[in-house]
């Protein structure tokens, strides 16, 4: 059998930017024929880039799809499967077309439309019905594009239709634990075909997704042959000689944690540089959280390109200004101090008439320590407007399901990198990042965590340890499970109940907080869609 020569393009494209990514497909392209590729195989969507969304309600859109798929055509060194979003006059389609000779040669429309998680495809495309088998220097090979290989059906059409080697364009989006997922899959549909595959993925962030590349290939055994690095672009050469893929380069694999870090600085890097914001500004509060996010933030964008502000009240302890002072030598940013004292003895005296009025102060009332967050906001809200550079939020998931966290105050900003890390992951993130190199001091992760928003207060005085706190919102608010399982497992009746009703007290709090970086398989974000108002009894 004749031999052919694979260049798989693991690339960061834009969504809507549809000549730079155009432009980005043709470089690559010209690498790949330098490299002596027969034909290059590109992302899903890649043209476009994904998720595009309601973009695609846009008939003008689809135009200047089409107008830039034929320039494409046209500039292409060699011949390219290029995704793409297709409207035929009757139906919207994801699809994927070879371009050769300066036209298409041969399209096909995806046939699975995933609607879960955070995909939304039903809303926008029609599901193609037809294999689609093309010929490139004499090897038959089948077109499937992403949540085609994730069940039975096409990929098995493709080899009815004599396909002798699969070709997948994915977008799949980062969480923990997904490539081990992906190669299950792609193992199934082998295992079913006996079909040698291709997995060509995309990288980047966009908006609260990350999509980590990770592309592979395996044999017509299910065995791993390539696998191209995480979370970087890149280009692989993948030679199909006798029927078998020929063993090429493995990247090793990243661990847990360096797999999550490395999401959330792409995701951070790729947030700010897509939307142009100059560089970031983080509030310091000599807590774990915001430290970790300090520390994200620098390795994402460069410490010239971040400024921390630290704004002590009467309660900030000297030691959380000092480990404040000392992780901002460390790593080298942009620093200022800004004490919020005499701002909040104002609003004392500013509010003192009406809240007389309103009578005595009621139990368990947090006025003033929110407003301490909300002076605080108000701060670097009014430091992002000069500077032009975005404020990075740093509340965690554990926060963000309980409500810990205040509206307009530690919730005001325009990304939220922690977002979707519960509390106990950000300690074994912190202490990851300094086995890399120690910048976050050591006090900072030792101390007990306190909002330091009144006297002697930690965030236990109110809460679950947090170990037994994530775990009880992961069971209810990622697997669904309910109050009732959740005891049965062992956790105390009085802590599920008071976590799951904090949990869906604080809905209205969530549906107004930054977007936030996703990396686990549900997040508070696209695949998170609860009502704020809902009579709904849970399971004890």
């Amino acid at each position: 059998m004749p031999k052919l020569r694979i260049a798989l393009a693991q690339i960061n494209v834009t969504v809507g930017d549809l000549a730079g990514n155009a432009a980005r497909i043709t470089a690559v392209a010209a690498r790949a024929k330098a490299g002596g590729a027969q034909v290059l195989l590109t992302p899903e969507l890649a043209l476009c880039g994904y998720p595009p969304e309601d973009i695609l309600l846009r008939p003008d859109f689809y135009r200047a799809s089409s107008a830039a798929l034929a320039s494409l055509a046209q500039t292409t060194p060699l011949p390219i499967i290029v995704g793409h979003p297709l409207f035929d006059g009757k139906a919207a389609y994801n699809a994927a077309s070879l371009l050769a000779d300066g036209r298409v040669i041969a399209t096909y429309r995806k046939r699975r439309l995933p609607n879960y998680e955070v995909f939304d495809e039903e809303r926008y495309f029609d599901a193609g019905d037809q294999a689609c088998v093309i010929d490139v220097n004499g090897v038959r090979c089948g077109l499937a594009i992403c949540a085609d290989i994730w069940a039975a059906g096409a990929a098995e059409a493709a080899v009815a239709a004599g396909a002798e080697l699969l070709l997948t364009l994915n977008a799949s989006p980062f969480h923990l634990a997904k490539q081990t997922r992906r190669h299950e899959v792609l193992r199934e549909r082998i295992q079913a075909t006996g079909r040698p595959a291709l997995y060509a993925n995309l990288v980047g962030g966009q908006d609260e997704l990350v999509f980590d590349g990770a592309s592979f290939a395996m044999d017509g055994d299910g065995r791993l042959t390539h696998e191209l690095p995480a979370f970087a672009e890149s280009l692989a050469f993948i030679d199909y000689l006798d029927g078998k893929l020929v063993p090429g380069e493995i990247a090793a694999p990243l661990t847990s944690e360096a797999a999550l870090w490395e999401a959330l600085t792409l995701g951070v890097k790729d947030y700010l540089g897509k939307n142009n914001f100059p560089g970031a500004i983080i509030g310091l509060s000599g807590g774990i959280d915001s430290a970790l996010t300090l520390a994200i933030a620098v390795d994402a964008l460069g410490a010239d390109k971040v400024r921390a502000v630290m704004m002590p009240s009467p309660w900030t302890a000297q030691m959380s200004l000092d480990d404040s002072r000392e992780m901002v030598k460390r790593l080298g940013v942009e620093y200022d101090e800004i004490p919020i004292g005499a701002l909040m003895a104002q609003y004392a005296v500013s509010l003192a008439p009406t809240f007389s009025r309103l009578g005595d102060k009621p139990a368990g009332d947090t006025t003033e320590e929110n407003l301490q967050a909300r002076i605080r906001g108000m701060l670097l809200m009014a430091i992002s407007n000069r500077s032009g550079r975005i404020v990075l939020t740093t509340g965690n998931k554990s926060e963000m399901a309980v409500g810990y966290a205040t509206l307009y105050g530690d919730m005001a900003g325009g990304f939220a990198v922690i977002k979707d890390v519960f509390k106990t992951r950000v300690y074994e993130l912190a202490n990851w990042r300094n086995t890399v190199s120690d910048v976050i001091p050591q006090n900072i992760i030792t101390r007990a965590p306190s909002a330091e928003l009144k006297p002697g207060q930690t965030d236990q005085d109110t809460l679950p340890p947090y170990a037994v706190l994530d775990a009880i919102i992961q069971a209810y608010m990622e697997r669904d499970e309910s109050p009732r399982e959740i005891i049965a497992r062992g956790y105390l009746e009085a802590d599920v109940r008071k976590v799951v009703g904090m949990l869906k007290r604080n809905e209205y709090k969530r549906r107004q907080a930054p977007v936030g970086i996703r990396v686990s398989q549900r997040s508070f974000g696209k695949d998170w869609r609860y009502p704020i108002t809902s009579g709904y009894l849970d399971e004890y």
